[in-house]
Parts: structure tokens; sequence; C-alpha cells
């Protein structure tokens, strides 16, 4: 007997139809410790902004936008810092002297459904907002069924 057939969602796939797809997402997502395993940095907010609007808020103080990438794949939205130069540069506000904010490495990722859409992601005032829109189809719509 596998972990798989002592999954939650096995108990519930004889109530389901269509759903494979997303019982096997989560049980790749929960049975690998996947969840478990990501830090707790960058601290982030999901945000409903509308019916079917939503908007990612990830905290980056200190952080401009060359130094952040936001990627859309497989259904996988991911957050992650483009290398950070260690280096210690003098820039035109002078040399760091003691260096008490970090700037570390990270990589946030965020499942996406199918109907959802990323429409864009805005760095202001060191917080990342990315929008996002569930996209219902005309088939999934309610509506009412004309009785003959």
């Amino acid at each position: 007997m596998t972990s798989k057939d002592l999954s939650i969602f096995n108990t519930l796939r004889p109530f389901s139809i269509g759903f494979d797809d997303m019982f096997d997402q989560f049980e790749s997502m929960l049975g690998n410790g996947a969840l478990s395993m990501q830090s707790n940095y960058p601290p982030y907010n999901i945000r409903r902004t509308g019916k079917d609007k939503y908007s990612i808020e990830v905290a980056l103080a200190g952080f401009n936008k060359k130094d952040v990438e936001v990627e859309f794949e497989d259904k996988l939205l991911t957050v992650r810092t483009k290398q950070v130069n260690k280096s210690q540069k003098k820039n035109e506000d002078g040399e760091i002297i003691h260096k008490g904010i970090s700037q570390r490495q990270f990589a946030r990722s965020f499942t996406i459904a199918d109907d959802v859409k990323v429409d864009g992601a805005e760095l202001k005032d060191g917080l990342l907002t990315i929008a996002c829109e569930k996209i219902v189809p005309e088939h999934k719509k309610k509506k009412l069924i004309e009785i003959k």
C-alpha cells in the first residue's frame, strides 16, 4: 500500500468527475513535503480584489525591479531574485561600512489554476503586486435550462 492509496484525495475521487488533475497536483504539493519546505520569506498576501480578480502582494523592501523576476510557466507562478551582486562596491551613496539590511536570494512559488490568467506585475514602495483574473468561459457560466 502506497501513500497515494492512503490519500484523503482518493476518498473524494468517487464523488467527483474531472478533478483528477487537481487531486494529482495537490498530491504532488503535499506528498513530497514541498509546502512544509518552503520558507516564510518573503512574506505575502493573497487578496480578492473583485468578483473574479485577485492580487498577490509580496513584501520586497530593499529590492528594485532589476533585482526580481516573475515567471509563469505550466501553472506555476514564481517570484525570485536575480543574481544578487555581493561585491562591496562604492556607489553614488557612498561605501557601506556595516551591512545590516540583507538582500538574500529567494524563490516563492504559487500554483495557479488553469482558468486564471496573470495580468501583470508592479513593484511600488517595496510591495510587488501581481494581478490575476479568473476567466470563466461561457459554457461554465450559470444558465437556466428550459424544461420541455
